[in-house]
């Protein structure tokens, strides 16, 4: 005999975004009983949007503070950060009332992750709200570990300049997490980049950052996009986990440790940061907004 069917609760949350269809889009599901790794990718490429995310609660745990066990899944891949289905999953488990207090843990490939409900975000930056005054947001706040980087070899270099289709750069980096950073000259460049996507394929790491310094009247400290083909997102429409390398970067090169950062992607998103050097964690702010929910039968 089969399996028996079962209801999973899903909700598809749009990240780094107060508005519905901009930001990162994440399918987060609640799972009663952890299932094996062939369904999670299935339903993952069902879904078929940059990130699905399974949770599922954790009954024995010692800590203060509810904890969930956090799997994330591209439609092709297990990946083990995901900043923005982290986002997502926090806000499910704040707005759904699953978690009544303001924090909650993930334990995941990454460690244990911790997200805050903020009660009393500012303004988003440069970007209003949408939904006027009737129904006040929060923020998240995520902690996680900052990315390094180093520089590029020369050959790797010269991979990522015809990419690039030669714009003009300014430094090639790579990070351990083994994607490329691509700093640009311009905020221009970077929204003005189209990307050649079975080219970024070929390349050596995972996937390539380009970012550059913003304008001082946009009101952010830099933008950014991100390509990771071969998981199968062409183009991450805001990337939380990139944004822990960026971060790291960015503060050398401006002397702070906290920023307003845009994701420049076509569906665009605003995430605040801030780098604790001491620590070498970086705390990660965003609001979202869900779009749909449901039940998969199976």
């Amino acid at each position: 005999m089969g399996r028996t069917k079962k209801a999973v609760k899903y909700v598809v949350v749009d990240a780094f975004t107060d508005t519905e269809f901009k930001g990162n889009p994440a399918a987060v599901c609640l799972l009663e009983e952890e299932r094996d790794e062939e369904w999670l990718q299935s339903l993952a490429s069902e879904f078929n949007i940059s990130e699905t995310c399974f949770l599922t609660r954790i009954t024995d745990s010692d800590s203060v503070h509810p904890r969930f066990h956090l799997r994330w899944f591209t439609p092709v891949a297990e990946v083990e950060l995901c900043g923005h289905a982290t986002l997502a999953a926090a806000h499910f488990c704040f707005s759904s009332k699953l978690v009544t207090e303001n924090t909650v843990e993930f334990s995941t490939l990454s460690g244990i992750l911790t997200a805050k409900k903020i009660l009393e975000p500012k303004e988003p930056v440069s970007m209003k709200s949408e939904k006027g005054d009737a129904e006040q947001q929060f923020l998240i706040e995520l902690d996680f570990p900052a990315i390094s980087a180093t520089d590029c070899p020369i050959n790797e270099a010269s991979l990522l300049s015809n990419v690039l289709n030669n714009t003009p750069v300014i430094e090639f980096k790579q990070t351990t997490s083994e994607d490329y950073h691509v700093i640009l000259s311009s905020a221009d460049a970077i929204t003005a980049y189209q990307p050649n996507l079975e080219e970024i394929k070929q390349l050596p790491g995972r996937g390539l950052i380009i970012s550059a310094a913003a304008s001082p009247e946009s009101g952010f400290d830099f933008l950014s996009r991100f390509f990771c083909p071969k998981f199968g997102i062409n183009e991450d429409p805001v990337c939380g986990s990139a944004h822990c390398a960026l971060a790291v970067y960015w503060s050398k090169k401006l002397g702070k440790c906290d920023f307003v950062a845009y994701a420049a992607s076509p569906r665009s998103g605003i995430v605040r940061l801030h780098l604790d050097e001491h620590n070498n964690r970086v705390k990660l702010q965003g609001q979202a907004v869900i779009v749909m929910e449901g039940f998969v039968i199976v």
